[in-house]
């Protein structure tokens, strides 16, 4: 299992399976967000599966799962609640990692440099470097006040 840390609090994995729970336990999580949508995976990998897994080894689990089509100011503000509710530190998977870290930057915009978000997300190996003007936007209006 490869994961990737953006923040003391937040890291990003491709897809979890159920044999990942132990090593996310392991790791010192407390939370997991599945950002991926059940139509993408194989039963063995839907959401269900990986939270019962999740709980039963005292995790904290949610799904704020989305693709591209339903991406949008609604998934950013789910995602903004859970990073305030949660207990962390908090792993979020999705396919490759890539779609948790485009949700967390949106996340943070207004409450980080800019820089600094596309700078932990390129460390992590995301390249996000097209969504500063939409980061900016975001910035300088927030989603959540």
């Amino acid at each position: 299992m490869h994961i990737n840390k953006l923040s003391p609090n937040y890291s990003v994995s491709p897809q979890v399976v159920t044999t990942d729970v132990a090593t996310i336990v392991k790791a010192g999580f407390k939370s997991v967000i599945c950002n991926r949508p059940d139509q993408e995976n194989p039963e063995s990998c839907q959401i269900a599966a990986i939270k019962a897994e999740a709980i039963a080894a005292g995790l904290e689990f949610e799904d704020n799962a989305f693709d591209s089509s339903t991406f949008g100011p609604e998934k950013i503000e789910r995602q903004i609640e859970l990073l305030k509710q949660l207990p962390g530190p908090i792993l979020a998977y999705c396919t490759s990692g890539a779609r948790c870290s485009v949700v967390w930057a949106f996340a943070q915009a207004g409450n980080m440099e800019i820089s600094a978000i596309l700078d932990a997300t390129t460390n992590a190996g995301y390249q996000l470097s097209h969504l500063r003007p939409q980061l900016e936007t975001i910035a300088l209006k927030p989603l959540v006040g």
